[in-house]
């Protein structure tokens, strides 16, 4: 349970800790001066540092300059949210809106960063909850920002200082912005000041000229810079330390606690060595392993079946690693387990050497297709050629794979996804993009078009590539590729 479960406009009291006065027939704490006078003396000051990673700040001034320059003489604020109610007065763990903590490096709940035209650019100003000290009655009563609740909380000081950036009391925010004409509004939406302030002249979030913000920062988004980089690589190598944990714990698995055993094992892991799993999960055995997106994992691990894992480690920077490889449970594939996996790793081949720097977006698709066509049509299990399957007017083939094989990656696993067409499907690859390539083939249990020695049959080989100057790096080229060096490395971890 994190410090930013219980907020203090919930009165119902559960099982765990609330603020004082559950009960309305005891006296009000904040009303009885002995109390209060008692509260404010004796307590010494915790370590305030923020929580800044390094390189945070000085990466954030740079993108808040390559925003400003993409809307001279514009007003813009983009908030960082706040966590979501799990149920009743419980929430999920917080986490910043990704295109917020582009801009700040900032991680604090409600948090709104203001950008107002200035000469040469913007000036840039964060708002912020101010935390609650000894002497201060939310001390004790605020359960989202008393430090006797949250712990150790930094100032708005300490924020400007570890940020390189003006930070203000979040009450001020309102006053802070155009009381006419229109604000670009970004960041998570539902701010209440962001959505109906000003007397309604503002648009919100939902407004055309705000959708264009999002727009052209996931754009901006999609070319990492160094420290950007820098940051997947280590979630990435993360990862791979992540496999081997979870491969270790597989006889276990087989034995008692199933695909959630190695879930959690996974995310345990991700918690430890960065910020948490960067998406739910997915471990799936005996007949799961085909559905895309096998979250539950509430599963038996089978000993004679495929085990697909697809997971990813996000760094306490919030740069994700997406990462997938099919193993056998036993620790050695089947004839038609291998003869699966060979297929889906050759089409992952083809699709590594498509990617490059002024190279269509769309070419590590067609080329993993083509080679998951004529394998699957060597099998006998399309109904036509190969180039009717593959036209437009076929894709017959894409029963077996109806999913996409690959999109960009950064501080959300699927990248810059409110990007225009042309800027992304319908573009060229960059130096400096990061993607991922992730072809498969799912072999539904249920699926009679298959003989039954392939049905209950998924793979799918994922990997993370860094667009170079001349080429691409795989980042996660130290797990391997094929059947036989993943039976080694299963011995050898």
């Amino acid at each position: 349970m994190t410090d930013t479960a219980h907020r203090h406009d919930h009165a119902a009291a559960t099982s765990m800790p609330q603020p004082a006065e559950p009960d309305p027939r005891l006296p009000r704490l904040a009303e009885i001066p002995a109390f209060l006078e008692y509260m404010a003396t004796g307590w010494g000051t915790p370590d305030r540092t923020p929580n800044v990673e390094p390189g945070a700040a000085a990466a954030a001034a740079s993108h808040r300059a390559r925003l400003s320059a993409e809307f001279p003489g514009r007003v813009i604020a983009v908030s960082a949210g706040r966590a979501p109610v799990r149920s009743n007065d419980t929430a999920y763990d917080f986490r910043p809106d990704s295109d917020f903590f582009w801009l700040t490096g900032c991680p604090v709940e409600d948090g709104v960063l203001v950008l107002t035209p200035a000469p040469g650019g913007h000036d840039a100003t964060l708002y912020l909850p101010p935390p609650a000290y000894p002497g201060e009655v939310g001390f004790f009563r605020d359960a989202a920002h008393g430090e006797l609740w949250v712990g150790s909380a930094p100032s708005l000081d300490d924020w400007a200082g570890a940020l390189d950036l003006a930070v203000q009391p979040l009450g001020r925010l309102e006053g802070a912005l155009p009381a006419t004409g229109e604000l670009l509004v970004g960041g998570a939406p539902g701010h209440p000041v962001l959505s109906a302030g000003g007397g309604g002249a503002r648009p919100g979030a939902a407004s055309p000229a705000s959708r264009e913000l999002g727009r052209v920062l996931a754009e901006l988004r999609m070319i990492k810079d160094a420290w950007e980089i820098l940051e997947l690589r280590r979630a990435v190598d993360a990862t791979v330390e992540g496999f081997a944990d979870v491969i270790r714990e597989v006889p276990t698995a087989i034995e008692r606690g199933g695909e959630r055993w190695l879930q959690g094992t996974f995310d345990r892991y991700a918690r430890t060595a960065g910020n948490g799993p960067g998406y739910a999960t997915i471990v799936g055995s005996a007949g799961h392993a085909p559905t895309l997106h096998w979250v539950r994992c509430d599963g038996p691990v089978v000993p004679d079946e495929l085990l697909l894992l697809d997971m990813g480690v996000e760094t306490r920077s919030y740069y994700t690693a997406d990462v997938t490889r099919t193993f056998p449970a036993s620790g050695t594939f089947s004839a038609e387990q291998r003869a699966v996996h060979d297929l889906v790793e050759r089409s992952h081949r083809a699709g590594l050497a498509a990617v490059g720097p002024g190279r269509a977006f769309t070419d590590f698709h067609h080329a993993a297709m083509e080679v998951i066509a004529n394998g699957l049509h060597d099998w006998g299990l399309l109904p036509v050629s190969v180039d009717e399957a593959l036209s437009d007017r076929g894709q017959q083939h894409r029963r077996y794979l109806v999913c996409g094989i690959g999109h960009h990656l950064g501080l959300d696993v699927h990248d810059c996804a409110r990007s225009s067409y042309e800027a992304y499907q319908g573009a060229t690859m960059r130096e400096g993009m990061v993607l991922t390539v992730e072809p498969g083939l799912y072999f539904h249990a249920f699926d009679e078009t298959l003989p039954p020695e392939l049905r209950g049959i998924g793979v799918r080989i994922e990997d993370d590539i860094l667009i170079t100057s001349s080429g691409s790096e795989v980042l996660s080229d130290a797990l391997p590729l094929d059947a036989g060096g993943l039976e080694e490395w299963m011995r050898t971890r």
